[in-house]
Protein backbone atom coordinates (compact mmCIF):
# COMPACT_ATOMS: atom_id res chain seq x y z
CA UNK A 1 0.00 0.00 0.00
CA UNK A 2 1.27 3.51 -1.20
CA UNK A 3 2.72 5.54 1.91
CA UNK A 4 0.27 8.57 2.29
CA UNK A 5 2.42 12.11 2.15
CA UNK A 6 2.64 14.27 5.27
CA UNK A 7 0.41 16.86 5.24
CA UNK A 8 1.90 20.54 4.96
CA UNK A 9 1.78 23.36 7.38
CA UNK A 10 0.08 25.45 4.31
CA UNK A 11 -2.37 23.02 3.10
CA UNK A 12 -3.76 22.48 6.68
CA UNK A 13 -3.98 26.56 7.11
CA UNK A 14 -5.59 26.57 3.62
CA UNK A 15 -8.94 25.60 4.45
CA UNK A 16 -9.38 26.89 7.73
CA UNK A 17 -8.00 31.04 6.73
CA UNK A 18 -10.90 30.92 3.61
CA UNK A 19 -13.93 30.68 6.50
CA UNK A 20 -11.87 32.99 8.81
CA UNK A 21 -11.56 35.88 6.19
CA UNK A 22 -15.19 35.42 5.38
CA UNK A 23 -16.39 35.56 9.17
CA UNK A 24 -13.92 38.67 9.93
CA UNK A 25 -15.05 40.77 6.98
CA UNK A 26 -18.92 40.53 7.94
CA UNK A 27 -20.68 43.58 9.13
CA UNK A 28 -19.94 44.31 12.86
CA UNK A 29 -22.10 46.19 15.02
CA UNK A 30 -20.80 49.58 16.57
CA UNK A 31 -20.30 48.03 19.93
CA UNK A 32 -17.57 45.50 18.68
CA UNK A 33 -16.82 42.14 19.49
CA UNK A 34 -13.33 40.68 19.14
CA UNK A 35 -13.05 39.18 15.77
CA UNK A 36 -13.40 35.51 15.17
CA UNK A 37 -9.96 33.81 13.74
CA UNK A 38 -9.18 30.34 12.33
CA UNK A 39 -8.37 27.56 15.10
CA UNK A 40 -5.99 26.42 13.19
CA UNK A 41 -4.96 22.82 12.81
CA UNK A 42 -3.44 22.18 16.02
CA UNK A 43 -5.75 22.51 18.94
CA UNK A 44 -5.20 19.72 21.14
CA UNK A 45 -6.28 16.37 19.85
CA UNK A 46 -5.44 14.24 23.41
CA UNK A 47 -5.72 15.27 27.06
CA UNK A 48 -3.47 15.65 29.45
CA UNK A 49 -3.34 16.24 33.13
CA UNK A 50 -1.74 19.50 33.44
CA UNK A 51 -3.80 22.40 32.03
CA UNK A 52 -2.89 24.91 35.12
CA UNK A 53 -2.69 28.73 34.68
CA UNK A 54 1.19 28.23 34.27
CA UNK A 55 2.36 26.86 31.02
CA UNK A 56 5.76 27.43 31.65
CA UNK A 57 6.01 24.44 34.02
CA UNK A 58 4.77 20.83 33.88
CA UNK A 59 3.94 19.24 37.04
CA UNK A 60 6.64 17.06 38.48
CA UNK A 61 9.30 18.19 36.03
CA UNK A 62 11.84 20.38 37.57
CA UNK A 63 12.86 22.27 34.24
CA UNK A 64 10.65 24.76 32.62
CA UNK A 65 10.10 25.61 29.36
CA UNK A 66 12.92 27.28 27.02
CA UNK A 67 12.00 31.20 25.86
CA UNK A 68 11.04 34.52 27.27
CA UNK A 69 8.36 34.18 30.42
CA UNK A 70 5.59 36.27 29.62
CA UNK A 71 2.28 36.50 32.06
CA UNK A 72 -1.38 37.77 30.17
CA UNK A 73 -4.22 39.27 32.22
CA UNK A 74 -7.02 38.12 30.56
CA UNK A 75 -10.82 39.37 30.68
CA UNK A 76 -13.70 38.68 29.22
CA UNK A 77 -17.27 40.90 29.20
CA UNK A 78 -19.86 41.24 27.00
CA UNK A 79 -20.78 44.02 24.15
CA UNK A 80 -22.05 46.56 27.05
CA UNK A 81 -18.44 46.10 29.15
CA UNK A 82 -19.90 43.79 31.64
CA UNK A 83 -18.00 40.99 32.86
CA UNK A 84 -18.78 37.16 32.05
CA UNK A 85 -17.80 35.11 34.81
CA UNK A 86 -17.21 31.62 34.63
CA UNK A 87 -16.59 31.42 31.08
CA UNK A 88 -14.16 28.37 29.95
CA UNK A 89 -10.77 29.61 27.92
CA UNK A 90 -8.62 27.16 26.11
CA UNK A 91 -5.18 28.71 26.11
CA UNK A 92 -2.73 26.63 23.43
CA UNK A 93 0.49 27.78 21.38
CA UNK A 94 3.56 26.77 19.74
CA UNK A 95 6.82 26.79 22.09
CA UNK A 96 9.66 28.72 21.87
CA UNK A 97 11.15 27.48 18.70
CA UNK A 98 7.37 27.73 16.69
CA UNK A 99 6.52 24.12 17.17
CA UNK A 100 3.09 22.43 18.43
CA UNK A 101 3.06 19.43 20.92
CA UNK A 102 0.51 17.97 18.17
CA UNK A 103 1.18 14.84 15.76
CA UNK A 104 -0.08 16.85 12.82
CA UNK A 105 2.39 19.41 13.38
CA UNK A 106 5.31 18.74 10.13
CA UNK A 107 7.61 21.38 11.58
CA UNK A 108 10.80 19.85 12.06
CA UNK A 109 12.05 21.99 14.98
CA UNK A 110 12.46 19.87 18.40
CA UNK A 111 9.78 19.80 20.85
CA UNK A 112 9.84 20.98 24.32
CA UNK A 113 9.43 18.25 27.07
CA UNK A 114 8.98 20.88 29.85
CA UNK A 115 5.97 22.88 28.07
CA UNK A 116 2.85 22.80 29.08
CA UNK A 117 1.86 24.34 25.77
CA UNK A 118 -2.14 24.23 26.74
CA UNK A 119 -4.13 25.80 29.66
CA UNK A 120 -7.97 25.22 30.48
CA UNK A 121 -8.90 28.38 32.40
CA UNK A 122 -12.22 29.74 34.06
CA UNK A 123 -12.64 33.41 33.98
CA UNK A 124 -13.72 34.70 37.69
CA UNK A 125 -16.34 36.75 39.24
CA UNK A 126 -15.10 39.80 36.54
CA UNK A 127 -14.47 37.96 34.04
CA UNK A 128 -10.80 37.42 34.80
CA UNK A 129 -8.54 34.97 33.98
CA UNK A 130 -4.32 35.01 34.14
CA UNK A 131 -1.96 32.64 32.17
CA UNK A 132 1.78 32.64 32.68
CA UNK A 133 3.38 30.74 29.06
CA UNK A 134 6.53 31.92 27.15
CA UNK A 135 6.65 34.02 24.13
CA UNK A 136 6.01 31.44 21.07
CA UNK A 137 8.05 31.10 18.44
CA UNK A 138 7.59 32.27 14.59
CA UNK A 139 6.88 29.31 12.03
CA UNK A 140 6.84 28.85 8.29
CA UNK A 141 3.51 27.92 6.81
CA UNK A 142 4.76 28.15 3.03
CA UNK A 143 6.99 30.10 0.35
CA UNK A 144 7.11 33.37 1.34
CA UNK A 145 5.26 33.17 4.59
CA UNK A 146 5.44 33.04 8.24
CA UNK A 147 3.12 32.79 11.03
CA UNK A 148 4.20 35.74 13.42
CA UNK A 149 3.89 34.67 17.16
CA UNK A 150 0.44 34.27 18.28
CA UNK A 151 -1.32 32.83 21.44
CA UNK A 152 -4.99 30.96 20.35
CA UNK A 153 -7.96 31.10 22.49
CA UNK A 154 -11.55 29.62 22.55
CA UNK A 155 -13.63 31.18 24.98
CA UNK A 156 -17.30 29.42 25.65
CA UNK A 157 -19.94 30.19 27.76
CA UNK A 158 -23.75 29.62 28.18
CA UNK A 159 -25.88 32.22 26.20
CA UNK A 160 -23.29 33.42 24.47
CA UNK A 161 -21.67 33.05 20.81
CA UNK A 162 -18.64 30.85 21.31
CA UNK A 163 -15.18 33.32 20.43
CA UNK A 164 -12.00 31.55 18.58
CA UNK A 165 -9.56 33.98 18.13
CA UNK A 166 -5.56 34.49 18.08
CA UNK A 167 -3.83 37.03 20.24
CA UNK A 168 -0.47 39.05 18.59
CA UNK A 169 2.65 40.52 20.31
CA UNK A 170 3.11 44.49 19.39
CA UNK A 171 5.82 45.79 17.59
CA UNK A 172 6.42 42.08 15.52
CA UNK A 173 7.64 42.72 11.82
CA UNK A 174 5.63 39.75 10.92
CA UNK A 175 2.01 40.74 11.88
CA UNK A 176 2.02 43.33 8.81
CA UNK A 177 2.63 40.39 5.99
CA UNK A 178 0.56 37.57 8.46
CA UNK A 179 -2.54 36.25 5.86
CA UNK A 180 -4.47 35.11 9.09
CA UNK A 181 -4.02 38.76 11.01
CA UNK A 182 -4.51 40.55 7.27
CA UNK A 183 -7.63 39.18 6.65
CA UNK A 184 -9.36 41.21 10.10
CA UNK A 185 -10.71 44.70 9.39
CA UNK A 186 -7.81 47.09 9.90
CA UNK A 187 -10.24 48.97 12.44
CA UNK A 188 -10.77 45.44 14.25
CA UNK A 189 -6.73 44.34 14.18
CA UNK A 190 -5.27 46.49 16.88
CA UNK A 191 -8.20 44.08 19.53
CA UNK A 192 -5.91 41.37 18.60
CA UNK A 193 -2.51 42.90 19.01
CA UNK A 194 -1.20 43.35 22.50
CA UNK A 195 1.60 45.20 24.21
CA UNK A 196 3.46 43.60 26.63
CA UNK A 197 5.02 46.58 29.26
CA UNK A 198 8.82 45.67 29.82
CA UNK A 199 9.58 43.75 33.14
CA UNK A 200 10.17 45.56 36.16
CA UNK A 201 13.01 44.58 38.40
CA UNK A 202 12.69 40.72 38.45
CA UNK A 203 9.69 40.80 37.34
CA UNK A 204 8.08 39.34 34.36
CA UNK A 205 6.94 41.26 30.48
CA UNK A 206 2.70 41.62 30.91
CA UNK A 207 0.04 42.43 28.32
CA UNK A 208 -3.76 42.65 28.61
CA UNK A 209 -5.95 41.03 26.27
CA UNK A 210 -9.83 41.53 26.65
CA UNK A 211 -12.32 39.47 24.62
CA UNK A 212 -15.50 40.80 24.02
CA UNK A 213 -18.66 37.93 23.12
CA UNK A 214 -21.97 38.23 21.78
CA UNK A 215 -24.84 37.13 23.35
CA UNK A 216 -27.11 34.49 21.46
Amino acid sequence: MKASRPISRRALMKASLGAAALAASAALPAATPTPQQTEGPFFPSKDQADKDLDMTRIEGHSERAEGEVVEVEGQVVDVDGAPIAGALVDVWQANAKGRYAHERDPNPAPLDPHFQGWARLTTDAEGRFRVRTIKPGAYPVGEGWSRPPHIHYKVARRGFHELTTQMYFAGDPLNDIDRVLGAVPEAQRGSLIVDFAPAGQGGVPTGSFVMVLRTV
